[in-house]
């Protein structure tokens, strides 16, 4: 039981890792995803992959909603900027660890075009313009059919990395295990800094914020920029998993179910990005396969229980907002606060 919390030095108060036990469960997190891809089969890995692109994805979108208050619904339409850009620098033959940044990069653009009005909207009038946006590129996508393909799409070939081919999804398993611990790293240590203390003084209060010195228009427009970097990211592994880019993976749904990953995680938390990202991919999966128990039972008992996993999933959302506004990283805080001062009350 951790008796104590006096700390030397300012470095150690700002520490990420504070104890031995915190290092310890982090060394066997790392370990069991290093064991996992030999240990599971073909579909977990798949799910695994998925849910390691949506954290990517969710961390980037909390930097801009959670962390600096600036509502986004247009986060889908940057992952697909990302993946056209990797799809078409592919078909030119860049290498993979060149096209992931340069999808970032793609996706950060658009990012800072569509912050750029952020100085004089927020709240829902920003909200509704990052929706414009999500509008615009999905046309985008869909209509300039010279580049994208339109609703056909473009194919991609399995990535290589340093002339090892990363064709299967448990090679591809590694690729994606280490961009969402990059981004998670990054994004957690950013708000040491005064670059992150400032987008949660914006968040907190702008007008005192610019009181204080603050640029509220270039810290918009570098949380704008980080998250649609993180964003084209996430777009890019995505197609690379996937080895196709059509429109219909980059709609609106989309956009709206990754802030609900933020909102079910928690605000302002890069834990609650992993929760939430995990939350929102896994649960679905395991409510269709409890349904899927229910086939055998009668041939047309599907046809009504299938709608009704949406409304059960619905209602998880709706009973988090209820009970734990704050997300699932408010509940892991008090999970570990109880068991700190177990067996006492005091």
């Amino acid at each position: 039981m951790r008796i104590g919390d006096f700390k030397e030095t300012y470095a150690a108060d700002e520490a990420v890792l504070r104890t031995g036990t915190v290092r310890f469960w982090l060394g066997m997190l790392g370990l069991g995803l290093a064991v996992f891809p030999f240990v599971a089969g073909e579909y977990l890995i798949y799910m695994a992959n998925i849910t390691g692109v949506a954290v990517v994805g969710a961390v980037g979108l909390n930097v801009l909603t959670g962390f600096t208050g600036q509502i986004s619904l247009g986060h889908a339409a940057f992952m697909g900027v990302g993946a056209y850009t990797a799809a078409i620098l592919d078909k030119q033959g860049v290498p993979f660890l060149v096209t992931l940044p340069i999808a970032g990069a793609a996706a950060a653009l658009c990012g800072l075009v569509v912050g750029a009005p952020s100085m004089r909207m927020k709240g829902l009038y920003l909200c509704i313009a990052t929706l414009a946006a999500q509008m615009i590129l999905d046309f985008t996508f869909v209509h300039w059919e010279s580049v994208t393909h339109g609703i056909r799409g473009l194919n991609l070939p399995p990535p290589s990395i340093f002339g090892l081919s990363v064709a299967s999804g448990k090679a591809f398993y590694f690729v994606i295990v280490a961009c969402a611990a990059i981004a998670v790293t990054v994004c957690r240590n950013l708000f040491r800094t005064r670059v992150g203390r400032a987008f949660i003084a914006i968040r907190d209060r702008d007008i005192s914020a610019e009181l204080m010195g603050i640029n509220l228009f270039r810290y918009k427009l570098y949380a704008f920029g980080v998250s649609s970097f993180l964003a084209g990211v996430a777009g890019c592994l995505m197609a690379n998993l996937l080895k196709v880019v059509t429109p219909e993976h980059f709609h609106l749904h989309f956009s709206v179910q990754y802030l609900a990953m933020i909102i079910v995680g928690g605000l302002g938390s890069i834990l609650g990005s992993i929760f939430g990202a995990f939350f929102m991919t896994v649960v679905p999966e395991v409510l269709r396969s409890a349904l899927g128990l229910f086939q055998g039972l009668d041939s047309q008992i599907m046809r009504y229980l299938f709608p009704l996993q949406t409304v059960v999933f619905g209602a998880l959302i709706v009973v988090f907002l209820i009970f734990e506004p704050h997300g699932l990283a408010e509940m892991w805080r008090r999970v570990k606060a109880y068991f700190r001062l177990w067996p006492f009350e005091y």
